[in-house]
């Protein structure tokens, strides 16, 4: 390893089924060592952790980064968002951890928008309408199915929060994650205490909200990690609003992200409020906006596709008229949490190539739909158009976005660009700069683009046609028939 120009900081992303750790020259950006180890998600009905799974997974991967982790004088984390992780008094779970993409809480989110004025009122509250991906509707959801449980719980954390506690010793979280609880009002940027006393929680159990730029402790003794006692310790954030920093993003710019769920935001200078949904209200990590959309079915779901079809998620074929809508999860974008996959329009001469090309189609369309609502009026429709996650690499997603956008679309080169927008939170630490200014000086978003083609208008009106069409079939409860 080269002698790094910088001190080094440690960039963390725990995701949904592993954690990743860089070691990066502040100075530079170049990253000087990496490890990652994986944890486990519950199949079934609901989709669980247990945080201590990602607390050994944060070890080993910074185990593998060897001394350079040692020398580091920062670290952030970057965390999945939504999930529910609720401790006892000694910090320890007091069950496995609901993660965002579980549902199970989708009668809990239609009955509170209902109980607190309806989905206009909740937008202007707290930027967002609940859906069943957030905690405000998982806390709802465990009160009522395992009260004894929520009796017990002594702190309610999202899991950045519950790693940079186990560092600290102190309970911190950001505007960018609790921003996604549905318990803190954007307006007034604090806790909603009426939210909170509708679901029957104590403001009490939550962490302190740490501002941009605030350190949020150091690193106590008796961690077990490779860092040095006194490491100081940023305030984290949830992972799209890191990715948003890791790319250095601007106002305006689009950004669409492909992994086990796909998202399209972009940071905007004004306070969001959909009244739809459909885009929910987010803070970014640094004192704007993050207006962004989800869906649960994204890379993950085309891969299972890909596996029953035999073929490789490469092997698309052009020219079908089939239609394939791959909510395989229940949806969040559109909102659709009882749905499955749907097929429609097989012929005799259907090839398995043109049906997953047509997964693709369903699963990009779903995110292209609420682009134009994530973006201000004034944002460039010209400009490209990021498209970053594990399937930006892929050709098939490149040209399906490509076709069904019609805008350029850019490929960054950087990798890991959650883990490497928490090393930059991590690193404004140290120098005092705005964490997405040390990620513009890194370069981290420069990387091929490819031209606009013209859109794909066609088949774009063809799947919301179906999706219009089967909308009641998809909105059932399987379980009530």
């Amino acid at each position: 390893m080269s002698a790094a120009e910088g001190p080094l900081v440690v960039g963390v992303d725990t995701s949904t089924q592993s954690t990743k750790a860089l070691v990066v020259d502040a100075a530079t950006g170049r990253v000087v060592a990496s490890g990652q180890a994986p944890h486990t998600v519950s199949s079934g009905a609901g989709r669980e952790s247990d945080p201590r799974e990602w607390w050994d997974a944060l070890g080993e991967a910074l185990n593998q980064c060897g001394e350079a982790a040692h020398e580091a004088a920062a670290v952030s984390i970057g965390g999945q968002q939504h999930g529910l992780v609720t401790l006892d008094g000694q910090g320890e779970p007091v069950r496995p951890a609901l993660l965002w993409n579980d549902v199970r809480s989708a009668p809990q989110a239609r009955r509170l928008i209902d109980e607190l004025g309806g989905a206009k009122a909740w937008a202007e509250r707290t930027g967002s309408v609940p859906s069943a991906s957030f905690t405000v509707t998982k806390w709802a959801w465990l009160a009522e199915h395992e009260p004894e449980a929520a009796r017990a719980v002594k702190a309610v954390r999202l899991p950045h929060d519950y790693l940079t506690e186990r560092l600290t010793g102190e309970g911190t979280t950001d505007r960018g994650d609790v921003s996604g609880t549905g318990w803190w009002a954007s307006g007034t940027e604090a806790y909603d205490e009426g939210i909170l006393a509708r679901v029957g929680l104590d403001p009490a159990l939550l962490p302190r909200v740490v501002r941009p730029g605030e350190v949020a402790g150091t690193v106590r003794d008796g961690h077990g990690l490779p860092f040095s006692k006194g490491t100081l310790v940023a305030a984290g954030t949830g992972d799209n609003a890191a990715a948003a920093l890791g790319l250095g993003l601007r106002p305006g710019v689009p950004v669409m992200s492909l992994g086990t769920s796909g998202t399209v935001y972009a940071v905007s200078q004004r306070r969001p409020a959909d009244p739809t949904g459909t885009v929910a209200g987010f803070a970014d990590a640094r004192g704007d906006w993050l207006p962004l959309a989800c869906t649960l079915n994204c890379t993950l779901a085309v891969d299972r596709v890909a596996a029953l079809l035999h073929l490789d998620r490469e092997a698309v074929e052009p020219g079908t008229d089939a239609t394939f809508l791959p909510f395989l999860d229940g949806e969040r974008t559109p909102n659709l949490p009882h749905s499955s996959g749907l097929l429609y329009g097989l012929r005799h001469d259907t090839t398995a190539g043109q049906l997953l090309q047509a997964a693709y189609d369903g699963a990009v369309h779903s995110l292209l739909g609420a682009l134009d609502l994530v973006l201000d009026a004034d944002a460039d429709p010209s400009a490209p158009l990021l498209l970053i996650g594990g399937g930006a690499r892929g050709s098939a997603w490149q040209q399906t976005v490509r076709r069904l956008s019609g805008r350029p679309v850019q490929i960054p080169e950087a990798r890991e660009l959650v883990a490497l927008g928490a090393a930059a939170q991590a690193a404004g630490l140290l120098t005092g700069e705005d964490a997405a200014a040390v990620a513009r000086r890194w370069n981290t978003a420069a990387g091929p683009v490819l031209d606009a083609v013209e859109r794909d208008e066609a088949t774009l009106n063809r799947i919301t046609g179906v999706l219009s069409d089967a909308a009641p079939l998809l909105e059932r409860d399987a379980t009530s028939h």
